[in-house]
């Protein structure tokens, strides 16, 4: 097991990864827990792992209960937050009743929000069984669920007490979900790592076939990337909005093809190449940088292209991405492979361009 420190302004908090963790959960829930807890997971997570929550919290003499939403991005929204709502209400829960959201991004980021709007914050603990949400949602305190026009566009910033990414959870993956992850992990070489890049394009298929040293460095390295991103900027004011490379191309296509019929990790992978060759128009990026970048994507069984639908819905719905200010929309860029910036975007025939070979 190896231990890393989110060093955020609002608050410290470990990161535990490593394999079987969940066989032995109680040490290392032990101090994040309190006299009651609420497990919040899916149907899909709750046959494979709630046992093990449920285990560990009757040996710390923890009260519990679980909260079982049904699984996948459609059911990240307001009914869903409310079931969570009506649960702990009906149990009873204080405000030091700890949440555990033991799940992918979905529940991590529904189960956050919760948890930072229940009684004003109660304490939560994040268990993410997912690439994706190991690698990436369940770090740095971004919570919240989606709006018909837009994703995660109601949400909090609110820190986890603790990460416990179990490794081992991650063979129980569907092969495309596990993909899906992938394009989280791409994104951290692409936005800042020239270095890891290379070591990803050497090793990629290692870490497809979970070997387990080469997926330990890769989840390891991800968390280590974010850990400091949020150490600088826990609010996204500044360097913290490079992680949304290609999310801004990428929730416009989970908008448009309806949220779960495009994983988001798909839909990032396709926003990363559009960011690619956004760079190309504004003359930051070579074509040859963008196909080193779409290869990579292929490779781990992952879109390079986006659906096809009218420019004008492109727009519309990128016209609702977080990152819009003062009327000006504004993408993450790439100076170079392994170097981001933001890039405002104030003529839509740059997008026009960019998107051309799709519409």
């Amino acid at each position: 097991m190896r231990t890393l420190t989110v060093a955020a302004p609002s608050h410290s908090y470990p990161i535990f990864i490593g394999e079987n963790l969940l066989a032995k959960l109680a040490e290392h829930l032990a101090p994040h827990v309190g006299k009651k807890a609420a497990v919040i997971t899916n149907t899909t997570v709750a046959p494979l792992y709630l046992q093990h929550i449920q285990t560990a919290l009757t040996a710390l003499d923890t009260e519990h209960f679980a909260v079982i939403l049904p699984d996948g991005e459609a059911h990240k929204n307001i009914e869903s937050l409310n079931r969570i709502y009506d649960e702990l209400l009906r149990r009873h829960a204080e405000r030091g009743t700890t949440l555990i959201a033991l799940g992918g991004g979905v529940i991590g980021d529904t189960a956050g929000f919760a948890a930072a709007t229940y009684q004003r914050g109660a304490p939560f603990v994040q268990i993410p069984t997912t690439l994706l949400s190991q690698v990436d949602s369940s770090v740095g305190g971004k919570t919240a669920v989606n709006h018909p026009l837009g994703k995660n566009m109601i949400g909090a910033f609110y820190q986890p007490q603790a990460v416990i990414a179990d490794l081992t959870a991650l063979a129980t993956l569907p092969a495309r979900e596990f993909s899906a992850g992938m394009a989280e992990v791409i994104k951290y070489a692409l936005l800042g790592d020239a270095a890891f890049l290379a070591w990803l394009e050497d090793n990629i298929d290692a870490v497809m076939a979970q070997q387990p040293d080469a997926l330990a460095h890769t989840v390891y390295h991800c968390c280590a990337m974010k850990a400091a991103i949020v150490a600088a900027d826990e609010t996204e004011r500044g360097i913290r909005a490079h992680l949304n490379l290609g999310h801004t191309f990428g929730h416009a296509i989970e908008a448009q093809m309806g949220y779960g019929n495009w994983l988001h990790g798909e839909a990032v992978a396709a926003g990363m190449v559009l960011a690619c060759r956004l760079s190309e128009q504004t003359g930051r990026l070579k074509a040859a940088d963008t196909e080193r970048a779409a290869a990579l994507i292929r490779r781990a069984g992952l879109p390079d292209a986006p659906p096809r639908f009218p420019f004008e819905k492109w727009l519309s719905h990128m016209r609702h991405d977080k990152k819009v200010s003062g009327g000006t929309m504004r993408f993450v860029g790439l100076d170079r492979l392994g170097a981001a910036n933001i890039t405002p975007v104030e003529d839509p025939e740059i997008l026009r361009r960019t998107l051309a070979p799709y519409l």
